[in-house]
């Protein structure tokens, strides 16, 4: 009998869908719909299990539990009742509906939520309803053990009612190995579209001259390593009483069997901040590719020389605030004029938020794609 087709949906930073949607490709699933912030997939169990584990862009990843029509309550308790709640609630679980509404004639967010809670404790027998939102995420915050509350996304659009159940529990940028960050840290899931959208393949030698607390360097190692990034941490849909736990198992045992015992090429990370390298490699340890990096001290103008081909792949400050970004102008020249003298036949890759600091580096630049980081419009720039 063929497995049952799940109705999936990972959702990403916007601006990064095709590279979302590249990579589920990757991974031998059809992408059904790109919408803005994320990417539609049919999944099996297996496949779902497999995409959690291995996903290196995505945010988040939840299936489609039931779509219908409702404009009151009394439908939507009707319909609401109709949904086998069973497939994702586990008797004695603990839930949480995070319900939005826009142009509906149920426009009440609550009281949506309070008509899907019954409906969904009378189904599974001895469910906690969780209301508040902040008390949800709490339980999520150890990704290392599945979460204690499952998330259902309600979006009510013009009528339309859509229950999604979250598999993944806490955001899969938190892939379980940060615990010491640096200043201004950058998410694991926009390194990982860095990496995979800028061209570098995994055999070419890479840097990272101002590296914080090396999350580029490590995601660079788990990609060059072929580690799933998911493989240590726990998610939602290990809990699903509609999923195996040998779906679960079978796939990290999958992914093990894929890696690598060290990197093909040489990676690095440098900066001048003592503590920041002592960050980066604490991380890296605990990615278990501490091995695969080589850590330094020094300045961006300490950048070692090499002629041949390899990659500078870097997030410089932004220079956001009034008055920074005069001061980085040196900083931006420098980076510029060390790849001209030093690294002849590196290519560059960089986060950037200010055209003008690009300017600074003298080089022609390409833009990849652009997105948001911590509020701020970032584009990805190589040349």
């Amino acid at each position: 009998m063929a497995a049952e087709l799940l109705s999936c949906f990972a959702t990403t930073a916007p601006g990064l869908e095709a590279i979302l949607g590249a990579e589920l490709g990757t991974g031998g699933l059809a992408v059904r719909e790109i919408e803005p912030g994320g990417v539609g997939f049919d999944a099996t169990p297996a496949q779902l299990a497999a995409s959690l584990i291995g996903l290196r862009t995505a945010n988040r990843v939840s299936i489609r539990l039931a779509s219908f029509r409702a404009r009151t309550f009394a439908e939507l308790e009707r319909h609401g009742a109709a949904v086998d709640w069973a497939r994702v609630l586990a008797p004695g679980g603990r839930v949480h509906f995070r319900v939005t509404s826009k142009k509906s004639r149920l426009y009440h967010e609550g009281a949506i939520a309070e008509r899907l809670e019954r409906a969904a404790q009378g189904a599974v027998a001895g469910l906690e309803a969780v209301r508040a939102a902040g008390q949800a995420e709490a339980l999520e915050d150890d990704v290392l053990r599945p979460p204690g509350v499952q998330r259902i996304i309600v979006r009510v659009h013009r009528d339309e009612v859509t229950l999604s159940a979250d598999a993944s529990g806490g955001s899969l940028h938190r892939r379980g190995y940060r615990l010491a960050t640096a200043k201004a840290p950058l998410r694991e899931t926009l390194a990982a579209a860095m990496l995979l959208g800028c061209g570098w393949e995994p055999g070419e030698p890479l840097v990272d001259p101002m590296c914080g607390s090396g999350t580029l360097a490590i995601e660079a190692a788990l990609i060059a390593r072929r580690i799933a990034p998911g493989r240590w941490r726990r998610f939602a849909a290990e809990g699903w009483p509609m999923l195996a736990a040998a779906d679960f198992a079978a796939a990290r045992e999958l992914a093990a069997t894929a890696e690598l015992a060290s990197a093909p090429a040489a990676i690095a990370c440098q900066d001048r901040d003592r503590g920041a390298i002592e960050a980066a490699r604490a991380n890296a340890e605990r990615a278990g590719v501490a091995a695969d990096i080589a850590f330094t001290v020094a300045p961006l103008s300490a950048l070692p020389a090499d002629t041949g081909p390899g990659w500078i792949v870097t997030n410089p400050p932004y220079g956001v605030r009034v008055g920074e970004a005069n001061r980085l102008r040196s900083l931006y020249a420098a980076l510029g004029q060390l790849l001209v003298t030093r690294r002849p036949n590196s290519s560059l890759a960089m986060l950037s938020a200010n055209p003008m600091l690009a300017g600074q580096v003298g080089v022609a630049f390409a833009e990849r794609w652009r997105t948001s980081n911590g509020g701020i419009e970032v584009r990805l720039l190589v040349a």
